[in-house]
């Protein structure tokens, strides 16, 4: 018969799996980035929340802090480089306002990890103690990794989006492949924390379940108005070069000297 550790490691390695196609599900926003030289309205937040939870969970792993947490810690340590490149492709595309933003989230990401690390490590020195303290934090950086695409819905979080998802009906800068992802994600891991109980691993991962389900029902709600726009903003462009062309042929014939 098969042991209960068994399945426990069996979903977890399923879950490192749909982690990865979690991690690198943006990599289409990122191609589009690097063809088009611009973020765009593309928000910096997912992804520097992201490298944040990957790289506490990659501390809750260490043996030294919760033993017996390798594909915790493996899984994490995959998404901590993922997530990076992300970040520095982000600031080398960017510039302005959203450059210095990026950049400040980034060194924040750098400060807590650093800060929390040497916190556990000189002041704690039990196991327990440890897994406490960064399971706590990782819970809180994990909602907020699940919580960070839907940042673009809320004016007030996101400053480079002028109008929320709801208001323009439009789901564009809310990329599906993060969501579908997010929602493979949370509900593998959930199954995985509630074999073995884990608190840290259960609470995070069942809101980010019902987070991504958000994200999903919003993506099914405006789909088609979201085709309707980038479809009328594409036509209302080649109507523009059209209009170029016949305005500098007009001026091309008006300025020819006749025979």
């Amino acid at each position: 018969m098969v042991s209960v550790d068994a399945v426990r490691t069996a979903v977890g390695i399923v879950g490192n799996v749909i982690a990865l196609g979690l991690f690198l599900s943006p990599l289409p926003t990122f191609i589009r980035i690097w063809k088009k030289k611009s973020v765009e309205e593309f928000s910096v937040i997912p992804y520097v929340a992201t490298l944040l939870n990957c790289m506490l969970w990659m501390v809750y792993g260490l043996p030294i802090v919760h033993p017996n947490s390798t594909l915790v810690l493996t899984i994490n340590a995959a998404g901590t480089v993922i997530e990076l490149c992300y970040v520095i492709l982000y600031l080398v595309f960017s510039d302005g306002p959203k450059r210095l933003k990026a950049l400040l989230l980034f060194l924040g990401d750098l400060a807590i990890v650093g800060t929390v690390s040497a916190i556990v490590l000189i002041f704690f020195h039990t196991h327990e103690r440890r897994s406490l303290v960064v399971g706590i934090l990782c819970v809180i950086f994990c909602i907020i990794m699940y919580l960070a695409p839907l940042t673009v819905m809320f004016v007030t979080l996101v400053s480079t989006v002028q109008s929320s998802v709801i208001k323009t009906k439009s789901v564009e800068y809310m990329p599906l492949s993060l969501s579908i992802a997010s929602f493979c994600n949370g509900l593998c891991w959930t199954i995985y924390a509630l074999i073995r109980f884990d608190l840290y691993i259960t609470i995070p991962n069942t809101l980010g379940l019902l987070f991504s389900i958000t994200q999903l029902v919003l993506h099914v709600l405006y789909y088609k108005s979201t085709k309707m726009q980038i479809a009328e903003r594409k036509k209302k462009g080649e109507v523009g070069l059209t209009d170029v062309i016949v305005v500098d042929s007009l001026k091309t014939s008006a300025s020819a000297p006749s025979q």
